[in-house]
């Protein structure tokens, strides 16, 4: 059973500091692209950052410079270190675990983190 178990989430002042976690089970972590995503109420689910198995990152242009996405294999777990926090980030955040074979695409989704940014 694929399990993915965000942490880290809570309430931050503008400017504040969060690291999330997203504890994976279930699978062989290290071959999977790790990615995370959030959504604001009414708006669509987005990509915030990704790593690859290789360790490349990819980020949103609006978190760029301010969030980091990694990984530690040995812990099957990878993190999201968001600073410089703002009203905008305000979202539940979701951790993505996505492998793409030949054969398919294996996909899976944690269930959410809040993360709440206000004075």
């Amino acid at each position: 059973q694929v399990q993915l178990v965000e942490s880290g989430g809570g309430l931050v002042q503008p400017g504040g500091s969060l690291r999330l976690s997203c504890a994976a089970s279930g699978i062989s972590f290290r071959v999977y692209t790790m990615g995370w995503y959030r959504q604001a109420p009414g708006k669509q689910r987005e990509l915030v950052a990704a790593i690859t198995s290789g360790g490349n990152t990819n980020y949103a242009d609006s978190v760029k410079g301010r969030f980091t996405i990694s990984r530690d294999n040995a812990k099957n777990t990878a993190y999201l270190q968001m600073n410089s926090l703002k009203y905008e980030d305000t979202a539940v955040y979701y951790c993505n675990a996505k492998r793409t074979l030949v054969v398919g695409t294996s996909n899976y989704w944690g269930q959410g983190t809040q993360v709440t940014v206000s004075s």
